[in-house]
């Protein structure tokens, strides 16, 4: 018999939830900040679901269609 993979929550929604909270925490910083930590920690926390959104858009090639040619 075969056994089956039971995967949880976290393991197939983590880094989206992850994602969503560094963008939220970065756009209440941006809203909330006026200069200084503040506008540098939603640069920080904005960029790097952009840097992400870049990578899995644009960067990675699919693992079907690296084959093709």
């Amino acid at each position: 018999m075969k056994q089956q993979h039971h995967h949880g929550f976290w393991h197939m929604w983590g880094w989206p939830v992850v994602v969503g909270v560094l963008t939220t925490f970065g756009l209440i910083s941006a809203l909330f900040s006026d200069g200084g930590l503040g506008d540098i920690l939603a640069w920080i926390a904005l960029g790097v679901p952009c840097v992400v959104c870049v990578w899995y858009g644009w960067c990675r090639r699919p693992a079907d269609k690296a084959g093709e040619s």
